[in-house]
């Protein structure tokens, strides 16, 4: 996609350590898990990147620590802010980061155990406009109610519960509840992988139309290349907590270069039957990788 604006967001030499300690009474730290190391990226508006990899590889925890959901160990995250201009997310304070959730939003993996089982619908997608105080009570129902319309659901569900909806509807309530606030940037946590295949391209879809229809710019958390392929402008494939192969979605899956990218482009399942996957590559992909 092309597209000369600035950055909306640009990420440079994230870094997020886990320390881990010794077992005994007098604990001491032994060493350190580096989940994410020395991750740089740009994100123009309107687009939307891929983060894939395997499971363990940092993509979520990198996704986790642009939005502040836990604290990096260092790097710089610079967001183009409506209400403060360009501001490193690192560094900004609480009360700043307060007013940025408003631009920054994050649709989670699991649309059943993200929603609280005791409120209604209209409730949950609503508390962020209660939090932030927006509106009064009435506005704040008729906004609800317009963007559960937009993401196809209905007034009338307001009053119901989660449990009352299926996988994809309760998804649907999960993106209304991301979307009311009007964010810029919006980080979907493999925000189709737990749900039916059927389904999963209805909920793509509707990403993709809201994308449109909102200015959204998103980061998609995957680890389905056929999801990414589908939905994303360029592809970030992670690989041990860094990011191995930075490319447009159609010069990614035309012509890797990477060993690792290879690796997971050949683990696509065929619909053909008489395909037979291609074996993983042996020996250290990190010694065999070209890039």
């Amino acid at each position: 996609m092309e597209n000369e604006s600035p950055p909306l967001l640009e990420v440079r030499h994230l870094c997020k350590y886990f320390p881990v300690y010794s077992q005994g009474v007098v604990r001491r730290q032994t060493g350190e898990v580096r989940a994410v190391d020395d991750v740089s990226f740009s994100l123009r508006p309107g687009e939307t990147l891929g983060l894939v990899g395997e499971s363990g590889c940092g993509k979520t925890t990198t996704a986790r620590s642009i939005l502040r959901a836990i604290n990096p160990t260092s790097g710089e995250v610079l967001f183009r802010s409506k209400a403060f201009g360009e501001i490193d997310l690192v560094q900004a304070s609480d009360r700043q980061m307060k007013e940025l959730r408003k631009e920054m939003q994050m649709i989670f993996q699991d649309p059943f155990s993200s929603l609280n089982p005791r409120m209604t619908v209209g409730d949950i997608v609503g508390e962020p406009l209660v939090i932030h105080r927006i509106g009064t009570g009435r506005e704040r129902r008729d906004k609800v109610a317009r963007i559960l319309e937009k993401v196809g659901m209905k007034p009338i569900h307001m009053q119901r519960y989660p449990h009352a909806f299926s996988g994809g509807q309760r998804q649907r309530i999960g993106i209304a509840r991301a979307l009311v606030l009007n964010p810029s940037l919006v980080v979907a946590d493999e925000a189709v992988s737990a749900l039916d295949v059927s389904v999963q391209a209805q909920v793509i879809n509707l990403l993709q139309d809201l994308q449109e229809e909102f200015d959204l710019t998103y980061i998609f958390v995957a680890h389905d290349l056929s999801v990414v392929r589908h939905i994303c402008n360029r592809v970030a494939v992670m690989y041990r907590g860094k990011i191995v192969e930075l490319e447009s979605s159609t010069q990614l899956f035309s012509k890797p270069s990477h060993a690792y990218t290879k690796v997971l482009l050949s683990a696509i399942p065929s619909p053909d039957p008489d395909v037979r996957l291609k074996p993983v590559l042996k020996g250290s992909l990190a010694e065999e990788s070209v890039g």
